[in-house]
C-alpha cells in the first residue's frame, strides 16, 4: 500500500454516512479510454482521470468523460520525475498542462498527480501558485506491474479498502481487464463511489 504523505496533497476523501471510495486513472488518455468509460457508464461509478497533456488532442474523447460526471485532473505534460527539475522547469511543464487541457476542455483544472508520485517542496508551490490541489493515494494498485495478472490487480486493492480512500488505477489493458469485478466486489464490501 501507497500513502504519500504531506499536509498539502489529498490522499483520502472526508467520510459520508456511507463508505467511500474513489476511483483514479492515471497515464491517459489511452486507448483504453473508451472501453473504461463504458464499464464505469454500466455500473454508474465515477472517477478521476489524471491525463499528461501530451496524450490529449481534440479527437481524444474527453467530452463524454466530462458528460458522464468524471473530472479530469493534470498528470503534468510529459511524464516527468518533477523532483529532478528546477522550480521553474517544474512551474512550466505542470502549467503548459494545466493550460492545455483547459483550452482544450474548457473546463477548469482543480486537481494534480505528480508523475510516479514523486514530489518536494518546489512542487508543491507550484501547484498552490497554480491554485492545483496536489492528489496522491491511499491504495496502490499496482498495476502496471501486472499485465499477466489482472486478478491480482483486484487483490491489491481489496486487501486495503478503506473508507474514504483514494484509489490509484492506470489507463491500461490489464486494468480494464479487472474493472468490472474491482467494481463489483467493491460493491459487495458495502462501499459507495464518489469524487474528490
Amino acid at each position: 500500500m501507497y500513502d504519500s504523505v504531506h499536509s498539502n496533497a489529498v490522499t483520502m476523501v472526508k467520510k459520508e454516512k456511507v463508505k467511500t471510495v474513489v476511483l483514479t486513472f492515471d497515464d491517459g488518455p489511452s486507448k483504453v479510454l473508451l472501453d473504461i468509460l463504458d464499464v464505469l457508464w454500466h455500473q454508474n461509478v465515477p472517477a478521476v482521470f489524471f491525463w499528461q497533456s501530451r496524450l490529449l488532442y481534440d479527437q481524444r474523447p474527453w467530452q463524454r468523460v466530462l458528460d458522464e460526471g468524471h473530472d479530469i485532473g493534470t498528470h503534468s505534460r510529459k511524464h516527468l520525475n518533477l523532483t529532478k527539475l528546477s522550480y521553474k522547469e517544474q512551474f512550466q511543464d505542470i502549467a503548459s498542462s494545466k493550460s492545455k487541457i483547459e483550452q482544450i476542455t474548457k473546463h477548469k483544472i482543480k486537481y494534480f498527480r505528480p508523475p510516479f508520485g514523486q514530489f518536494n517542496e518546489d512542487t508543491m508551490a507550484v501547484a498552490k501558485t497554480l491554485g492545483l490541489t496536489p492528489v496522491m493515494w491511499r491504495i496502490s494498485s499496482m498495476d502496471w506491474e501486472l499485465k499477466d495478472n489482472p486478478q491480482k490487480i483486484i487483490t491489491n486493492v481489496l486487501e486495503h479498502l478503506e473508507d474514504g480512500a483514494i484509489i490509484l488505477l492506470h489507463e491500461l489493458k490489464q486494468t480494464l481487464e479487472a474493472l468490472p469485478e474491482l467494481i463489483t466486489e467493491i460493491k459487495a464490501k458495502g462501499f459507495h463511489f464518489r469524487k474528490i
